[in-house]
């Protein structure tokens, strides 16, 4: 008979992938690197490669509506994403790129990288990747695992994620949000200047992914009425409730 291997008494819990979903202004950058630094996980953020993908272009003299070009220059951009939720990074090649992809201008064109068909197989392939490394021990979560979060991460990126979550608030929260985080206010002039950002995008995101509604699975967190910290605390109370792991 066999002798058993011996239990690695050292080995911590399989890793865990928590993918965050939601349209523009749900807060779901900020909440899901709280909730991966509490859970002490990785965090990769999948809208700022679409958003890192359009500097690229824009750096490379490429025009936006030249589909077959931004693929190809796509293909060959130099992408380094750094998954430290309490310091995430985006470099493409030496380039720190981090600021300048969340400019107005940028925040103006990603959709017209962000509905190529080619292109998000190409970033997706990037993300399931980044995801599955977090499993290994030589990762930066030490094989934890990682919250990711974007568009399409719980339907088509990471649809075995163990917690899945729609994160969702109303128009009119979403606006003052994005407002605030923009132009350090939500008054009337504020509100309306980040509308078409907001509201604009997720249109047209929506013509190629589905991200507005809970597909089966997905669970939904509502924050208009909630703040930052009651947000984080609802997000991490399901993933207790699915998984039992608790920060």
């Amino acid at each position: 008979m066999d002798t058993p291997a011996p239990t690695d008494l050292s080995a911590g819990p399989p890793a865990l992938v928590v993918a965050i979903d939601g349209p523009s202004g749900s807060g779901k950058s900020t909440v899901s690197r709280r909730a991966a630094q509490r859970l002490g996980l990785a965090y990769l953020d999948t809208g700022a490669m679409y958003r890192a993908a359009t500097w690229w272009c824009l750096d490379q003299g490429v025009r936006l509506d030249d589909a077959d070009e931004v693929t190809a220059q796509v293909l060959r951009m130099p992408l380094v994403m750094g998954v430290d939720p309490a310091a995430p990074s985006v470099h493409v090649g030496a380039v720190d790129v981090g600021e300048p992809i969340r400019s107005q201008e940028i925040s103006a064109q990603v959709s017209a990288v962000a509905t190529n068909l080619a292109v998000r197989a190409e970033l997706g392939r990037l993300q399931r990747a980044a995801i599955a490394a977090e499993s290994r021990p030589d990762s930066f979560s030490g094989g934890r695992g990682v919250v990711a979060e974007g568009r399409d991460i719980t339907t088509v990126i990471a649809p075995d994620a163990d917690v899945r979550l729609l994160l969702t608030a109303s128009e009119e929260a979403r606006l003052a949000r994005r407002a605030r985080e923009v132009h350090g206010t939500d008054d009337a002039a504020a509100v309306e200047a980040t509308r078409d950002g907001v509201l604009r995008r997720d249109a047209d995101d929506s013509t190629v992914v589905e991200f507005r509604t809970a597909a089966d699975g997905v669970v939904t967190v509502d924050s208009s009425e909630l703040d930052l910290d009651q947000t984080v605390d609802a997000v991490l109370e399901v993933v207790a409730r699915v998984t039992g792991r608790r920060p």
